[in-house]
């Protein structure tokens, strides 16, 4: 963190301006609560036995959403004020959370959770894609690492504290208790955005669609490397629960401990690309990350317990690092005019990836143990990773000829 720190100061006062500040303590409260939210969820439906196939059907609801979501928020985010669109979306999470707190005293828990999944998620893209797609203009010509490590410190120091708060809020707790806080942490990120003053991005009709010619070969490529990164994320945080649940025989306060694990190695992955940046391609830096995912998921078959929370951290630190190198390439290759919609692009085709999975999770539900679902996805990153450089090859002996 140090380096980040030298970095802000050698930008002088104004990394440490007003709207910087608004944004990130935003982006810190938005962060526990959609964690929180997320945890809470997975926990609560294992706890009333609905098992994997239950999560997995949550999330499955979730990726659809997501997926028809993602375009619309896209192009919401480059023709509307980001800002603005951001705080509607933070103001709509805080009424579908607290409208599920409400409901689950009342009516059945599987049916509440997955119609709050459907709202929540599409709240929750349009607010991640305005709020994204700001970091360029929040920037406002520093360093693009520098701000976007900030951002995703702040957002997984979020999520750990939000890996932190849900064991207690959850531990033989009212499930309706834990909804009722997050929705306090939507409505103060809200408050936070609106008191900030940000420039509108301004809208222009040439950035009316994004041509053929922009999504390049490196850019599907990089989106392909966002979509592996995104799945394995989420596969880990979903199938944590049940991976504590049924195979460690672990109580909610366990799985806090795994996820809180996961949060400190994304902390350091958030502001562990100033290391690495410069000694070696992004593309042979995606590679790299994405082959010690899939050993690390993997690995998760034979650990015993107290190696499992360290893998869990190296995870978290090995997909935050990528996370970080995947959002810097794509601003320094697409336009912040179009950022909006390359994002919803991106995004799209991760959740059909995410889709995909936790669509064959469903089906197997708890015939498969959830390490056995780990070693599978990893061996499948294994192959994703070999066509991927099989791709880069083939380009660099075209550019060469």
């Amino acid at each position: 963190m140090s380096n980040l720190l030298r970095n802000h100061h050698a930008k002088g006062r104004a990394g440490l301006s007003d709207p910087c500040l608004g944004f990130l303590a935003s982006t810190l409260s938005a962060a526990v609560a959609r964690n929180s939210y997320y945890i809470a969820s997975a926990w609560i439906l294992l706890e009333r036995g609905y098992g994997t196939a239950g999560v997995a059907t949550f999330l499955a609801i979730v990726s659809v959403v997501e997926f028809i979501a993602s375009p619309v928020a896209g192009v919401a985010a480059d023709r509307f004020d980001r800002r603005c669109l951001n705080v509607a979306a933070d103001l709509s999470r805080f009424l579908v959370v607290l409208a599920t707190a409400c409901a689950l005293l009342y009516m059945d828990v599987f049916l509440i959770i997955c119609l709050s999944a459907a709202l929540f998620s599409f709240c929750d893209r349009v607010a991640l894609t305005s709020s994204q797609s700001m970091i360029p203009v929040i920037a406002d010509g520093r360093d693009l690492v520098a701000t976007n490590s900030a951002v995703f410190f702040v957002m997984q120091f979020g999520n750990l504290g939000a890996a932190l708060l849900a064991g207690p809020l959850l531990h033989e707790r009212s499930p309706a208790l834990p909804f009722t806080v997050l929705a306090a942490f939507f409505l103060f990120s809200a408050g936070c955005l609106a008191m900030m003053r940000l420039e509108p991005v301004s809208r222009d009709v040439r950035i009316a669609k994004i041509s053929a010619a922009q999504i390049d070969l490196s850019l599907r490529r990089l989106i392909v490397v966002y979509a592996l990164l995104y799945t394995s994320a989420v596969l880990v945080s979903v199938m944590g629960s049940s991976f504590v649940f049924q195979e460690q025989k672990g109580t909610a306060v366990d799985f806090g401990y795994l996820e809180a694990a996961w949060s400190a190695g994304s902390l350091i992955g958030a502001v562990s690309l100033f290391r690495i940046e410069r000694a070696m391609s992004s593309h042979a830096r995606h590679l790299m990350l994405l082959s010690l995912t899939a050993l690390g998921l993997m690995a998760l078959t034979s650990l015993p317990t107290p190696w499992t929370v360290i893998l869990f951290a190296a995870l978290g630190f090995l997909y935050n690092l990528g996370r970080v190198s995947v959002e810097v390439t794509l601003q320094s290759c697409v336009s912040v005019y179009l950022l909006g919609r390359a994002k919803g692009i991106m995004h799209s085709v991760a959740v059909v990836l995410g889709l995909l999975v936790f669509g064959i999770a469903a089906a197997v539900g708890d015939r498969a143990l959830p390490s056995t679902i780990f070693f599978s996805f990893g061996v499948a990153l294994l192959f994703s990773i070999l066509w991927l450089s099989v791709g880069v090859i083939q380009t660099q002996e075209k550019g060469e000829t």
